[in-house]
C-alpha cells in the first residue's frame, strides 16, 4: 500500500494537517491511521477550552505569553509561544468555519473563562466537553473530503526509515493478524501522549507513547522527556485506571480544593490559591496528603450554584452522580495524575522532526511552547497551530519528494510464540507501580536510578526475540511505553542537578 501523506492518529493534530493539505491538494492520496476506532483520542477526552486572545481591551497577547512563560519555568522558546499566541484568533476562526459551536453569552458574544495560571479570562469553551466538539466537526470535515481515507485497527509497529530518511510505516493489521508496510512521501505523527505508563492519569487508554517510542527507535531527537504534567484534581478511585478528569475550569468557576477536615490549604503555597497553576496545586496536593496519611484531597463545590455549575459542567455532574456523588452535599476526592507530555519528539517551528520527511505535532511533540509546565488550555491551540505550519511546508514541498521504493512489502502473520496475555497484563502493573509522582517528583537521584534499572530489565524482556511477545497490541503498546519509561527516568536523572523540577 502507498499514499502521498500518511498521517497516525486522529486528534485535533491529525485531523487539522489532513483537512488543511486536503483542501489545498485535493489531488493528494491522504491516509488517516489509527490503532482502535477514530473516536478515541486525547482530543475527544478534552473537557477544559482553548486559549485565546479575543478581548484585546483588558488582555493582549504580551499578557498570555507571558502567563505561558511562567507556567513553564522559564523554559519555553519566546518565539514559539510569541508565534502560538498570536496565531490562536486565526485558528478559531477556522474551527468555528468547519463548525465548531462555543459558549457564548447573554450578548451573543464568545465566553471567556478562567484557568489556573492565566491573568485573565480568554478560555473558549464548549460547556465541559470542548476536545468533543472540535473533534466531532473535525471528523466530519475529514469525512467530506474525498482525498481523505480513513483507516481503523491498523496499529503501528515502527517507522521505515533508512539514512535518516522515513519513507513510511510497518502495521499490525488488528483485523487479520497481518503486518503490513504502508509507504508514503510524507509520514505525520499526530499519536498523542503517554500516561498510561503512570499509576495514576487522565488519559484514555491509547495513550501509550506510540509515536514517540517509534520516533526514538527510528533515531529522531526527543527533548525533555522529564517534563510530565500532573492534573491536579482527577477525580479518585480506587484501582480504576484511568481516573476521570475533573476540569481545570471547575476551579476556575470557583471550587475549592480542601482536606479531610474541610479546610483549604493551597494558600500556604500559593497567593492565587486555587488559581495557582497545575504543578503547585499538584504538589501542594501531594505534601498535604503525605501529612495526612489520607489517599485524597477534595474539591469542594457545594457553595457554588448548581444549576449555573450543571450548565457548565454536565458531564461532570453526570459521573459524579453516576458513582454516588452529589455535588451539592458531597465532597470530590481528587489526586492529582499524569496528564500531559510537555516533552517528546524535537521539531522545528514547522513541526519537522531530525529525521527527513517525517513530521509531528500535538503531545507527542516537543514544540518549544510549554517549557517544564503547561499552561492551562494551550494544548489544543498548539495542535491547530504546528499542525498548520506543516501543512504549509508540506503543500510547498511534496511535489519534490521522490515515491518510495515499494519492493519492501510486506504482508505476513504473527508467527513467534505466543505468550500468556496475563503476563503481558502483569508486566504493566509492575510499569505502572513504578512511575509515581513521588519517583518523578519527590524521589532523590539513587532512587530514580534503582527504577530505571528495573525499567532497563522490563525492556530486556520486551525484546522482540523472546517469548514475551505476543504479536498483539498489547505487547507493543508495553514495549512503547516501557521504552518511553526510561527515556523519561534518564532524562530526570541527567538534569536533576543541573534543574530543578517541581511540576
Amino acid at each position: 500500500m502507498k499514499t502521498d501523506v500518511l498521517v497516525i492518529g486522529s486528534g485535533i493534530a491529525g485531523l487539522s494537517f489532513a483537512i488543511k493539505t486536503a483542501e489545498k491538494r485535493p489531488d493528494l492520496d491522504i491516509i488517516v491511521l489509527t490503532k482502535n476506532s477514530k473516536d478515541v483520542c486525547n482530543t475527544a477526552h478534552a473537557q477544559g477550552g482553548m486559549a485565546v486572545v479575543l478581548d484585546q481591551i483588558s488582555d493582549s497577547f504580551e499578557q498570555h505569553t507571558e502567563d505561558t512563560i511562567r507556567a513553564g519555568k522559564g523554559l519555553n522558546e519566546r518565539n514559539i509561544v510569541e508565534m502560538v499566541v498570536s496565531q490562536a484568533p486565526e485558528r478559531l476562526l477556522e474551527l468555528i468555519e468547519w463548525g465548531a459551536k462555543f459558549d457564548e453569552d447573554r450578548y451573543g458574544d464568545l465566553e471567556l473563562g478562567l484557568e489556573g495560571g492565566h491573568s485573565q479570562k480568554r478560555i473558549i469553551h464548549h460547556r465541559d466537553l470542548t476536545g468533543r466538539e472540535i473533534y466531532t466537526k473535525l471528523r466530519l470535515k475529514a469525512k467530506s473530503l474525498e482525498s481523505i481515507q480513513f483507516i481503523d485497527n491498523y496499529f503501528v509497529t515502527d517507522l521505515l526509515v533508512g539514512r535518516s530518511l522515513c519513507t513510511g510505516v510497518t502495521v499490525l493489521d488488528k483485523e487479520d493478524n497481518q503486518y503490513k508496510n504502508i509507504f508514503s512521501k510524507i509520514t505525520f505523527l499526530a499519536s498523542g501522549g503517554s500516561g498510561m505508563i503512570f499509576e495514576n492519569t487522565t488519559n484514555p487508554a491509547v495513550a501509550t507513547a506510540d509515536g514517540l517510542a517509534m520516533a526514538y527507535r527510528a533515531g529522531a531527537s526527543i527533548r525533555d522527556m522529564s517534563y510530565i504534567q500532573f492534573h491536579p484534581t482527577a477525580l479518585y478511585e480506587k484501582d480504576k485506571h484511568p481516573l476521570f478528569l475533573i476540569s481545570e475550569a471547575v476551579r476556575g468557576f470557583g471550587a475549592y480544593v480542601v482536606n479531610h477536615k474541610g479546610n483549604r490549604f493551597l494558600l500556604q503555597h500559593d497567593h492565587r490559591g486555587e488559581l495557582a497553576t497545575r504543578d503547585i496545586v499538584s504538589e501542594a496536593i501531594v505534601k498535604e496528603l503525605k501529612i495526612s496519611g489520607e489517599k485524597s484531597a477534595f474539591l469542594d463545590c457545594r457553595h457554588l450554584d448548581y444549576a449555573d455549575f450543571q450548565e457548565h459542567f454536565p458531564t461532570i455532574v453526570s459521573y459524579c452522580l453516576s458513582i454516588g456523588i452529589d455535588i451539592r452535599i458531597d465532597l470530590i476526592p481528587i489526586v492529582p495524575a499524569a496528564h500531559y507530555q510537555c516533552g517528546g519528539i524535537a521539531v522545528d517551528v514547522f513541526a519537522r522532526t531530525s529525521v527527513k520527511n517525517l513530521y509531528a505535532s500535538g503531545e507527542c511533540a516537543h514544540t518549544g511552547l510549554h517549557g517544564a509546565n503547561r499552561l492551562a488550555s494551550n494544548s489544543l491551540l498548539e495542535a491547530l497551530v504546528f499542525s498548520h505550519q506543516a501543512a504549509k511546508v508540506v503543500l510547498q514541498e511534496i511535489d519534490l519528494i521522490k515515491a518510495p521504493e515499494t519492493n519492501a512489502n510486506l504482508s505476513e502473520k504473527h508467527t513467534g510464540p505466543e505468550a500468556d496475555p496475563t503476563i503481558i497484563s502483569s508486566l504493566k502493573i509492575r510499569l505502572n507501580e513504578l512511575m509515581t509522582y513521588d519517583l518523578l517528583y519527590s524521589s532523590g537521584k539513587d532512587e530514580k536510578e534503582g527504577a530505571l534499572q528495573q525499567l532497563l530489565m522490563l525492556l530486556e524482556i520486551l525484546r522482540e526475540d523472546t517469548p514475551f511477545n505476543t504479536g498483539t497490541t498489547e505487547f507493543y503498546e508495553l514495549r512503547n511505553m516501557v521504552q518511553t519509561a526510561v527515556l523519561i527516568l534518564e532524562d530526570a536523572i541527567q538534569h536533576s542537578k543541573s534543574r530543578v523540577i517541581h511540576i
